[in-house]
């Protein structure tokens, strides 16, 4: 990972979102890699208290996403995730699409690394449902329609973590 994010072929836009560069109108994204769960999920919280921060990580860097793009409102985006759900998803902008193949044998040939960062996520042994995972489509336009949703949830995740998290 650090001689694609040096080469610029993938950019951090959170702690846990990463995002490759675009490639034919489209930009991957992707969540963060098992160190940086490691070293960025607070070992205080609890697994629904971890689970809330990554989703707020997810939220802030399509933010700052849809804001480098905004110009570009046909670029599509398309994420696989077995965090977020098909409902949450919709509601940011997203709609689900097949997972095609090859994303699927990347994702069982990453299993190991996915049953770590899960049960980091969890913060107890969980093995990650990979037939639960979807992929996730957007134009850059369907999601500056629900820009200011993102910013509402994305705000009310970061009241809520520090709530339960640092004012015990």
């Amino acid at each position: 990972m650090p001689s694609l994010k040096k080469s610029g072929r993938m950019i951090y836009y959170s702690p846990l979102f990463i995002a490759e560069k675009p490639k034919n109108g489209l930009i991957k994204i992707h969540g963060g890699t098992l160190f940086d769960y490691h070293f960025v999920i607070d070992k205080k919280m609890n697994g629904k208290q971890r689970t809330d921060f990554i989703i707020q990580q997810y939220l802030d860097g399509l933010l700052y996403l849809i804001e480098k793009y905004e110009k570009n409102k046909r670029m599509k985006i398309r994420g696989t995730s077995y965090i977020i759900n098909k409902r949450t998803a919709e509601k940011i902008g997203f709609e689900i699409v097949e997972t095609d193949v090859l994303q699927k044998i990347i994702l069982i040939f990453n299993y190991f690394n996915i049953l770590i960062s899960n049960s980091i996520a969890k913060n107890k042994l969980s093995f990650p449902k990979l037939n639960k995972t979807k992929t996730f489509d957007a134009d850059v336009s369907q999601l500056l329609k629900r820009k200011e949703y993102i910013e509402k949830l994305n705000k009310s995740l970061i009241g809520s973590i520090a709530n339960n998290v640092y004012k015990k």
